[in-house]
């Protein structure tokens, strides 16, 4: 990787853990666990990552979560993830969770949250990672399932900074699950949402008006309604952009075809992240790099990417300062 994207300070803000779990980890997890895998090897498991869609991506990841079984395995598979980050010098980084995914395979709630937070809180120690982490409820599951899942993360609220929204978005707007939103921000929790990656600009603005989303997860349609990136540019709410993501699930055909350079140049608050690292063939400096590439973005085009992430990250103004501050140091110090 270039070096100045490597040592770029950076802050993650679109990352599913489950979506870190590298071929080589799937398979030891798989042995340690005795799980069975419709794969005979590494090599198949990354020939197996072609997708002609979401839904076809999805078929694979929650197929790789059953590996998943004990807290050691949750703190494992965060612990890598926590690991690259610092090579990358991601300074901090907000980490969506699926608990639907192993609850529903009998894995208790506190076994996932428990493993993720210890790997979480020896990154902060070790590695000097700031984190958050934000539970996801399964938009293809009903609204009961998501309020029943919120029920279970009550007692882990001291762990779990806010609530989003991913999985299949075509045919499940935000709309569905307006109410469990609403006894999520009245629980203190931060709010975001995934909307107009495959989905329409109209779930954008639901997720805006009837979730109270402070974050946008993607939100790459929003240019097909003038309307709503004027709102978008005048409220400056953050939309969290995977460009490799967008490439790997037909978005957009190539990278040169992405639209981030002209959200960018448009006002909008658009950052870059990693969305499902171990499926997309990178993680966060890799998609840096491979929009900057493709786009030819300047430098000053980089910076405003990972100020703007620095700015939309759910930490206290000083906080914010502070990271904002090593990054003009950064950027100083490379001329």
């Amino acid at each position: 990787m270039d070096a100045f994207l490597q040592g770029l300070p950076k802050a993650e803000l679109h990352i599913h853990i489950e979506g870190a779990l590298e071929p080589e980890l799937m398979f030891s997890l798989a042995a340690r666990n005795r799980v069975a895998l419709p794969f005979r090897s590494v090599d198949e498991v990354r020939r197996a990552y072609v997708f002609q869609n979401l839904q076809s991506f999805l078929d694979i990841y929650y197929a790789g979560c059953r590996v998943l079984v004990r807290e050691q395995d949750f703190y494992d598979l965060t612990w890598g993830y926590l690991r690259r980050c610092a090579v990358q010098n991601v300074r901090h980084a907000e980490i969506f969770f699926d608990p639907q995914s192993h609850t529903d395979r009998g894995v208790p709630f506190e076994v996932v949250v428990s493993g993720i937070h210890r790997a979480l809180t020896d990154g902060g120690r070790s590695l000097g990672i700031s984190s958050k982490l934000i539970l996801c409820f399964l938009r293809h599951q009903s609204a009961a399932a998501a309020m029943e899942t919120f029920r279970q993360a009550l007692p882990f609220k001291e762990r779990i900074a806010g609530v989003g929204l991913d999985s299949s978005e075509v045919g499940h707007p935000p709309e569905k699950f307006r109410a469990v939103f609403d006894a999520a921000r009245a629980e203190g929790f931060l709010t975001v949402a995934h909307a107009g990656e495959e989905g329409p600009p109209e779930y954008i603005w639901q997720a805006l008006d009837l979730l109270g989303a402070s974050r946008i997860d993607h939100g790459v349609r929003c240019l097909e309604d003038p309307r709503l990136v004027d709102r978008l540019v005048a409220e400056q709410v953050p939309l969290t952009v995977c460009p490799l993501s967008n490439v790997k699930l037909r978005v957009f055909r190539s990278m040169a075809e992405h639209n981030l350079k002209r959200l960018l140049d448009r006002g909008v608050r658009v950052t870059v992240h990693s969305d499902d690292p171990a499926y997309f063939g990178g993680y966060i400096g890799e998609n840096f790099q491979a929009a900057r590439d493709a786009l030819g973005l300047s430098r000053a085009d980089v910076y405003r990417l990972a100020s703007n992430a620095f700015q939309a990250a759910f930490l206290p103004p000083r906080e914010r300062q502070r990271l904002a501050g090593e990054l003009d140091a950064y950027m100083r110090a490379a001329g």
